[in-house]
């Protein structure tokens, strides 16, 4: 959907960026899900690491595969998007827990997050209102 006054070079930017964004994302949640589903050795010992049940690895990939498929979906992707976020939360919750270094732990899925968001955000003129970015204005300050 073209904003007013959007130029249509422009409006064409933003649909294939957030396209973009949007398969990075999902690509992300893909192979994260199949590797939680398929318990490789590193997941197994992350998970001794983090002090959680291997068995929660399924559960963790089946619920990131499951809102994956809803943020692909247009009609349910801001739901999906809601829902890979609070996975994001866990993971950074996880990792706190234990005290974890800053990087990856927590910026890595905080960027995760931004990259989530940013399909849909530029895609949907709705969410876009809902949390405008404005410039600056120079003369005012």
């Amino acid at each position: 959907m073209q904003a007013l006054g959007e130029s249509k070079a422009r409006a064409a930017a933003r649909r294939w960026t957030s396209r973009l964004l949007s398969g990075i994302a999902a690509l992300f949640f893909l192979i994260d899900s199949a590797i939680h589903i398929a318990t490789p050795t590193p997941v197994v010992e992350a998970f001794q690491q983090l002090g959680y049940p291997l068995g929660t690895s399924r559960g963790i990939g089946a619920v990131e595969l499951i809102a994956t498929a809803l943020y692909l979906a247009p009609r349910t992707s801001i739901f999906g998007a809601i829902l890979l976020t609070g996975v994001l939360g866990g993971a950074i919750a996880a990792h706190l827990r234990i005290g974890d270094a800053l990087f990856p732990s927590y910026i890595f899925p905080v960027l995760v997050g931004l990259i989530l968001w940013g399909g849909p955000y530029l895609r949907d003129p709705a969410l876009a209102a809902l949390i405008p970015v404005r410039r600056i204005r120079r003369d005012v300050l």
